[in-house]
């Protein structure tokens, strides 16, 4: 198998208008997308939060996280973002795949559309 990456935009939710274009690795085993600090600071998007992350070697690392909005061709969608630092590689994770409806096929390496379900109430009029 080999590395997905695809292109897409980031955005500050509060100024959709104003995206920045990256390629990302494609990782549907990390939960965040990792964005560059200096490319969320630009676009206005600031930390919310802390979140810590277990390296592959055991240590441990804190790294930044806020919202962002992404977008891929039609699809728009807001998640959680990693503020990256350097060193640290650009992914779009499994939470920003969600939100954008789309899921990877390892096989073919490139995004599908997840099928979107809904439930709804047996009581409705």
């Amino acid at each position: 198998m080999g590395l997905t990456e695809v292109t897409l935009e980031i955005g500050n939710p509060s100024k959709p208008a104003v995206t920045k274009s990256l390629t990302l690795l494609v990782d549907s085993g990390a939960i965040y997308s990792v964005i560059p600090t200096p490319v969320l600071k630009k676009l206005g998007i600031k930390p919310l939060a802390t979140e810590e992350f277990r390296l592959a070697d055991g240590s441990k690392i804190v790294r930044k996280k806020g919202i962002a909005l992404f977008r891929y061709g039609k699809r728009v969608g807001g998640a959680d973002v990693i503020f990256g630092e350097k060193g640290d590689s650009l992914l779009l994770g499994a939470f920003t795949l969600e939100a954008l409806g789309l899921a990877l096929d390892p096989l073919r390496r490139e995004l599908k559309p997840l099928p979107m379900i809904l439930a709804r109430s047996a009581e409705q009029s």
